[in-house]
């Protein structure tokens, strides 16, 4: 293990541990915020990526433990003293997802890390806005596939999911220009449209696939 990917470990362990810590006992009398809390900010890992130098050690020790550790805090949970941790809203299984997102896309995409990055920020920040502020203010809904989705939530989840892959991009020392910003505002509308017929709960699995997936044939190929 090299040294650069030991600290890379202790910034993530450490940096989980305290958003753990805010989401239970600072805003454990808000469930729902305190969830969306946890998912939203989660999505700083993002910005941690580049410490890394080993592919095994992102995916496998960085990633892979919180598949087990939010599963753990699922409403599945085979220990009743922390089941449903992560399920006071949401779908129950959502963290779980979130963390086999970052543990595949860390593996497969580790040699370019703004891919993972442009699927962790879509996730996070994009469809955690879009749930926070549906559930808030989306008082217009559609039906798609069964499952109701507000129009507010919708173009949060464009428009935060670009605002963030803009900053991805300035973050990997990318320049901004217009053509840039286009094919960003392409790829957050794809995002949208994923997260719109994905049904509820699998959207922590397509969203980030998918974007990382639209930004690689958009940039990369």
């Amino acid at each position: 293990m090299f040294q650069n990917d030991l600290v890379g470990i202790l910034v993530v362990y450490s940096y989980v541990a305290i958003l753990l810590l805010i989401s239970e006992k600072l805003l454990k009398n808000h469930p729902i915020f305190g969830r969306k809390f946890l998912h939203i900010m989660t999505g700083n890992i993002a910005f941690i990526l580049p410490i890394f130098q080993t592919k095994e050690i992102m995916a496998f020790v960085a990633a892979f433990p919180f598949i087990i550790l939010t599963y753990l805090m699922s409403k599945h949970s085979p220990i009743e003293k922390i089941r449903g941790k992560t399920s006071a809203a949401g779908h129950g299984m959502g963290l779980v997802y979130y963390a086999i997102s970052w543990t595949i896309l860390a593996y497969l995409f580790f040699d370019n890390k703004l891919i993972i990055a442009v699927g962790i920020l879509a996730m996070s920040y994009g469809d955690g806005f879009a749930s926070l502020l549906g559930l808030r203010f989306g008082k217009r809904k559609f039906d798609i596939f069964d499952n109701k989705k507000s129009y507010i939530g919708s173009f949060s989840m464009f428009i935060f999911s670009l605002i963030f892959l803009n900053i991805a991009i300035l973050f990997y020392d990318f320049t901004i220009n217009i053509e840039i910003i286009l094919i960003l505002i392409v790829i957050s509308i794809c995002a949208m449209v994923t997260e719109i017929i994905t049904p509820k709960g699998l959207d922590n699995l397509t969203v980030p696939f998918l974007t990382s997936i639209y930004f690689y044939f958009a940039f990369i190929i």
